[in-house]
């Protein structure tokens, strides 16, 4: 019996990668607002506004975290139409946020922010850009949920638990980070 219980509290293999791989990034992330800020106390810096739609993305994104949670226990409910419903929307608002986020680096450049010349700029870019990349593979992530989604009945089978709470677990992860990188920088103005 104590056997049972104990297998049942085990953290599943592919949960602790993602903790490890959501680690790494966040070691990238801190490495990289490390420098920013060693950079930064260099001189020849260049202080310049965010562009108001990264605070519009960020609003997306966390619109996407909601409906993501959401989806996921309609999913646990195995309620097929919420959680087809609230899954689509997540991709939706996913896709959308990457939008958003080439709309600000279009506004930049515009104002003349160029990824050349002073380093202020090129860290945002850098920054934002990695963090959009990491939001695609959770796309890609999304993308194979929705194929699941649509194309299996919805029973909240344990190993399909796991796998949709693995992009859960993501897609919160990328939520927080992109948060911590807007107040990051915003606190550097």
């Amino acid at each position: 019996m104590a056997t049972i219980a104990l297998s049942r509290n085990k953290m599943h293999p592919m949960q602790l990668g993602l903790l490890i791989a959501c680690g790494s990034i966040l070691m990238m992330f801190a490495a990289l607002t490390s420098a920013y800020i060693v950079r930064q106390e260099a001189g020849n810096w260049l202080e310049f506004p965010l562009p108001s739609l990264f605070y519009v993305s960020a609003g997306i994104l966390m619109a996407s975290s909601l409906t993501i949670q959401l989806a996921f226990l309609a999913f646990r409910r195995e309620s097929a139409l919420a959680y087809r419903t609230l899954l689509s929307l997540t991709a939706v608002l996913g896709l959308a946020f990457v939008i958003v986020q080439y709309q600000a680096w279009q506004v930049m450049y515009a104002a003349g922010l160029q990824l050349s010349g002073n380093p202020a700029p090129a860290f945002v870019y850098v920054l934002s850009g990695l963090h959009a990349a990491h939001i695609l593979g959770g796309l890609v992530a999304l993308a194979v949920a929705l194929i699941h989604c649509f194309k299996l009945p919805v029973a909240a089978a344990p190993h399909r638990v796991v796998r949709l709470r693995l992009t859960l677990t993501y897609w919160h992860f990328m939520d927080f980070l992109w948060i911590y990188l807007l107040v990051f920088l915003a606190l550097q103005r």
